[in-house]
């Protein structure tokens, strides 16, 4: 054990001597690989900013039924009957609730926003309506039941409410997608990247590596001094791109609160937590492995 230590000891120790011989080159590869990681980071850190809201919108489908003005409430409430029928003639099971005009009236007076325009109407010009919540099983049969709805007497406007959440989340799905193959494509950049700045290390170190080859040094031990300056790279490189990441995010959600202001939201962008800043961490320093790793046995295969 003590001389495994010492001997990982020592290959950080040449690679810092390495680094400390070109540091301008070093840094350069450093940023380059920065820029690289930036942009798939920046990526996940918006889908995991995302991902708690579109997980709070209820995906089940909802049609809202709202009748004409002058509906009277005894025929808004009859109307039930129709619409359970035309449920049970389907086999859709669903949740069929009543809202009348003066609730909804209610419940918008409670913005304020609102509650000064509605005052100057001078009177309700909410409808009664009618909200069935589906289960997802039965979306098969949504478009056939609207039409069916808007034949229904005093019905004015059928409306489907959660569509566009499901095309939120088709979108965020597509967005992940594409992240990953710019993740894929990327880190195949970086390794490239590391490979080439491990290449011309092992050329400029040609001469010090036959020397350590005559006094009988094994190739685990010549190896090693480059696979940690590979590791340094990548978890330099990583660390960098995660602070420009999470130092963006606050002029980011200055702008991003005048917008949501507007829909009575405080959502803003928060760095990416301990966990997956941990784990993209690791992921740079094995990229940085594998561009050394491959670029050492290339290169010291061809010069023995």
């Amino acid at each position: 054990m003590t001389i495994w230590l010492r001997e990982h000891l020592f290959a950080i120790k040449s690679a810092l001597t390495h680094l400390r011989a070109a540091p301008g080159n070093f840094l350069f590869n450093v940023l380059v690989v920065a820029i690289a990681l930036a942009l798939p980071i920046a990526g996940l850190t918006l889908i995991e900013n995302i991902r708690p809201v579109s997980a709070q919108l209820s995906i089940e489908p909802e049609i809202s039924i709202f009748l004409t003005p002058d509906t009277q409430r005894s025929s808004a409430t009859a109307l039930s009957i129709p619409i359970k029928k035309l449920l049970k003639d389907q086999n859709i099971s669903a949740k069929l609730s009543f809202t009348p005009k003066e609730k909804a009236l209610a419940a918008m007076q409670d913005a304020s926003s609102i509650a000064e325009v509605l005052s100057t109407l001078g009177g309700n010009p909410l409808p009664d309506a009618y909200v069935l919540s589906l289960s997802n099983q039965d979306t098969d049969k949504l478009e056939k039941l609207v039409e069916q709805l808007r034949t229904l007497p005093d019905v004015d406007v059928v409306q489907v409410d959660s569509a566009w959440v499901k095309r939120l989340a088709a979108l965020v799905q597509i967005f992940q997608m594409g992240l990953l193959f710019m993740a894929i494509t990327l880190g195949v950049v970086v390794v490239v990247v590391v490979f080439n700045a491990t290449r011309l290390q092992v050329i400029s170190h040609q001469a010090e590596i036959s020397v350590t080859r005559l006094l009988g040094a094994t190739n685990t031990f010549i190896h090693r001094p480059y696979y940690y300056t590979g590791a340094f790279l990548g978890i330099l490189a990583g660390a960098i791109a995660l602070g420009v990441i999470a130092a963006s995010l606050q002029p980011l959600n200055q702008a991003i609160a005048e917008f949501a202001k507007l829909y009575a939201s405080e959502f803003r962008l928060v760095p990416l937590g301990l966990l997956p800043s941990l784990a993209l961490l690791g992921t740079s320093v094995g990229l940085g492995l594998i561009g050394a790793y491959l670029s050492v046995r290339r290169q010291l295969a061809r010069a023995s």
